[in-house]
């Protein structure tokens, strides 16, 4: 069940110039229901005149404090309002104040006693010669719509608050979520570079073994043996320096023991996506003198992977283009398009893949960015060839 907020949480912070419309609308009230006897209380009776005055400028004062103690205020400035029409004008800002707030008890209680304050003015005061009836409907009617204008605010405050309120917690759970998935990416890269990692580690830790126990070797033999054991220490380095930003202590999951794909998997991934039906448009163009280091082939194979399944989910029987580019200079840069399908699969998503993807390729040293086209969707990522 959703908290239903005080009143102090819906009152909006009052500015200088919110205070000033508030008052000019309360003079312009006053004045309007004053002026009619104001000439005759002159003429006939001064005192009353400046009683008038006096009660009404004490109420403008008083209304002023309406936010630290409501009712008091509306009940204190309703008072005088019963002795000064000038004190109207507060009177009503005051009762719509507290109105606003939405205690029934409170809006019975102000409500009442502004329309026997008004009651008063208009009946029982001097110099006033109003029909009984109308002047009651009247004023039944304005404290009415006074009371009733009140609750409209205070509803129409909560409303606001509400929707600001789920605006913010939605805020907050989707960057949650963000951190969720980016902990999941971490630990599924961690996951998936262990057995790769442990395998390096493993064939060094022979060859070094080997040569330690080998005493015919030759020179040549020798240094063959050695850059071997260099080669795979540093491509050992290479695949720690990916995990040492995602691996975490704190993490439970088992390592994965399935078989890391590659570059040269990216065209089995193509022709299984053909084999279900998809349309793919696959260029291949990267320089195939020298091999794509596995870090940098996985990675670009999961873009792929990512961008084939969002395809297929979200533009369902259109074409899939997919180009790839680059060398071990200027790197891989690999490009998936696919027209923008007003009606998608209506697969469901979790919408953080690409998420996951972007903080992948980041790890690697390159970039990943998403962006329409026309009406084709561009996933566009760039690699350093090696890290």
């Amino acid at each position: 069940m959703e908290r239903r907020p005080t009143p102090a949480e819906t009152q909006p912070e009052l500015t200088w110039v919110s205070h000033a419309w508030r008052y000019a609308v309360c003079a312009v009230f006053s004045l309007a229901i004053w002026w009619s006897v104001a000439g005759i209380e002159w003429r006939e009776n001064r005192l009353l005149f400046v009683a008038e005055v006096a009660l009404g400028a004490a109420a403008f004062v008083l209304v002023y404090f309406r936010r630290r103690a409501p009712v008091p205020v509306a009940l204190g400035v309703a008072t005088m309002s019963a002795l000064s029409g000038l004190a109207a004008g507060p009177a009503t800002l005051a009762a719509v104040s507290v109105a606003a707030r939405r205690d029934p008890f409170e809006v019975l209680v102000v409500g009442a006693v502004n329309f026997v304050a008004a009651q008063t003015w208009t009946t029982v005061a001097p110099f006033r010669d109003n029909d009984p009836v109308i002047t009651t409907l009247v004023n039944l009617a304005v404290n009415a719509g006074m009371m009733g204008w009140g609750l409209y605010i205070g509803s129409r405050r909560e409303i606001i608050w509400n929707l600001r309120s789920r605006a913010e917690r939605a805020e907050t759970e989707q960057e949650l979520r963000l951190a969720r998935a980016r902990s999941a990416e971490r630990a599924r890269i961690a996951g998936e570079m262990h057995d790769v990692l442990a395998h390096r580690i493993t064939q060094v830790s022979m060859q070094a073994g080997a040569l330690a126990f080998r005493d015919d070797l030759g020179g040549d033999r020798l240094r063959e043996g050695l850059t071997q054991i260099q080669r795979q220490a540093n491509d050992a380095l290479h695949e720690l320096r990916d995990v040492l930003g995602v691996l975490r202590e704190d993490d439970p999951g088992p390592a994965t023991a399935r078989p890391q794909p590659t570059y040269c998997d990216i065209t089995a991934l193509v022709d299984e996506a053909r084999a279900l039906g998809l349309d793919v448009d696959f260029a291949d163009d990267v320089d195939t003198t020298a091999a794509v280091p596995p870090a940098t082939g996985r990675t670009v194979y999961r873009i792929v992977q990512e961008g084939i399944t969002n395809a297929r989910k979200h533009a369902p029987g259109a074409e899939v283009a997919i180009r790839s580019a680059g060398d071990p200079r200027s790197g891989i840069t690999v490009v998936l398009t696919n027209p923008i399908v007003e009606h998608g699969s209506g697969a469901p998503g979790a919408g953080v893949g690409l998420v996951g993807l972007r903080e992948r390729t980041e790890l690697r040293g390159g970039r990943l960015d998403q962006r329409t086209d026309g009406s084709r969707f561009v996933l566009e990522a760039w690699l350093p060839w090696t890290a």
